[in-house]
């Protein structure tokens, strides 16, 4: 199955150069390239492609306000943030907005293939410099409720304690004693509780509400 892109970047050299990288791979296909947030929004409308790639500082619309336009028009598609700016600011806005991963743009191309492929399944993908910065802002206050008030099972507490480590369904399945299928049930269980669309955000709550378990 072909993986559908939009590459979104003010850097008319760094963005085809990243499309004529990805294009060597069987299974990818770059179908647009935007050169800003307002171009990237009318090019999802159009295109509905399956991920894109979101730079974060643009001119005219910059890439959280494109995140979160694209996320609450089209939640299926899948946007990673792709970015030299490291800062905790853009980092937690992009996630609130509703980006699945945020990589650095230094990541290479190998890699960044393989985290378009997982983030197209539906998981999180954060760079190795990313992750810290991410349970670093845990102590922001968050409005969810608590965690007596969702009833979850014993079952349920511990595959969210598993997220919040990080881990993954095979990880999980593998420390659990579980298929990975029933851990794909339970995980789609606590995100439906939660209300919550997506692992990186019920590891963030499980990270506040859960870590005297």
């Amino acid at each position: 199955m072909m993986i559908r892109l939009l590459i979104v970047d003010d850097q008319p050299l760094f963005r085809q150069g990243l499309a004529s990288l990805l294009a060597l791979e069987p299974d990818l296909d770059v179908v647009g390239q935007a050169s800003d947030g307002q171009a990237a929004i009318a090019l999802s409308s159009q295109l509905q492609p399956d991920v894109i790639l979101m730079d974060v500082r643009m001119p005219i619309c910059d890439g959280v306000m494109a995140t979160q336009e694209i996320h609450q028009r089209f939640p299926w598609i899948r946007i990673l943030v792709l970015t030299t700016f490291d800062e905790d600011e853009y980092i937690w806005k992009s996630l609130q907005a509703g980006a699945l991963g945020y990589l650095l743009k230094s990541t290479p191309a190998p890699q960044l293939a393989t985290a378009i492929r997982t983030l197209y399944q539906g998981h999180c993908q954060l760079g190795p410099t990313i992750a810290p910065k991410v349970i670093a802002q845990l102590n922001a206050p968050m409005t969810f409720k608590s965690s007596e008030q969702y009833n979850f099972t014993e079952r349920e507490r511990e595959i969210l304690v598993q997220l919040a480590m990080g881990k993954s369904n095979r990880e999980i399945a593998q420390t659990l004693h579980l298929t990975e299928g029933t851990v794909k049930n339970y995980v789609s269980q606590v995100l439906n509780r939660l209300g919550m669309r997506d692992r990186t955000q019920a590891a963030l709550w499980a990270k506040q509400h859960l870590n005297n378990s």
